[in-house]
């Protein structure tokens, strides 16, 4: 039975005493969700101790929204994987389309940017996913197959048994617009095919994520596909009520 998971992408949103209520409201209302999901919270990294803090024995565990290609040294403005594990996170978004798209992130900054999770016994949050342009050109298996290939692939099958994928289709982040359920599970379902062509029945079990404008509206249809695993939430993750109302898309 693979991970039902529910994260909470906080982006550049919150000030620190905003993040410790909004994960406060979140784990109060825990329980009117199913036990068999998972909630995460990716808050910046300015709040991420207090967060930490704040969630510890709930349940809730923390992510942290990016993380520095190498271990230590000389690098101004840069947090290690070392330093977000030391605050009791358990996660790490990597390869997120606005890291890639306004920080020019590409498949070998992400590799090193594994290596250094994996190192500090953090679970990757790997993200995958086509814009418009290459949507409209029917490109987006091509886009999201070599996305996997040129990063997952590396991967040992210790380490893939670790990860969770999040497919972001990036016309519909922050857009309004939302791939339908059908969408959601045909690009889902041929990840998975793309994973099982290197680690075999092991792809069966890896968790996989949407990522686009999913909100309590619609989250129930998109869960309720074979192959969608949960969400990775933007705005929605902002409102404690919005982000457990799309936990609940999965029934009790």
């Amino acid at each position: 039975m693979r991970k039902k998971i529910v994260a909470g992408n906080w982006k550049m949103n919150t000030l620190p005493a905003e993040g410790v209520e909004l994960a406060k409201q979140v784990a109060a209302g825990k329980h009117t969700v199913c036990d068999c999901v998972s909630f995460i919270v990716c808050p910046p990294f300015t709040h991420l101790s207090e967060v930490s803090k704040t969630l510890e024995g709930t349940g809730i565990a923390v992510g942290a929204q990016n993380c520095a290609a190498e271990a230590k040294g000389a690098y101004t403005g840069e947090v290690a994987a070392s330093m977000i594990a030391a605050l009791g996170c358990k996660y790490v978004i990597l390869g997120h389309s606005e890291r890639r798209q306004y920080y020019g992130e590409t498949s070998e900054t992400l590799n090193r940017k594994m290596e250094q999770t994996y190192a500090n016994d953090l679970v990757p949050i790997y993200c995958v996913g086509e814009n418009l342009d290459e949507r409209e050109a029917g490109k987006h298996f091509d886009v999201v197959k070599a996305q996997i290939e040129e990063v997952v692939y590396n991967l040992t099958p210790e380490q893939f048994g670790k990860l969770v994928i999040a497919y972001e289709p990036v016309w519909a982040i922050g857009t309004g617009k939302t791939a339908t359920a059908e969408q959601a599970q045909e690009i889902h379902a041929y990840i998975r095919k793309v994973l099982a062509a290197k680690f075999g029945a092991a792809a069966e079990e890896c968790p996989i994520l949407y990522g686009g404008s999913c909100k309590p509206s619609n989250a129930a249809e998109i869960f309720a596909k074979e192959d969608v695993d949960g969400g990775l939430i933007g705005g929605a993750a902002l409102k404690a009520e919005d982000f457990l109302a799309i936990g609940k898309g999965f029934a009790k």
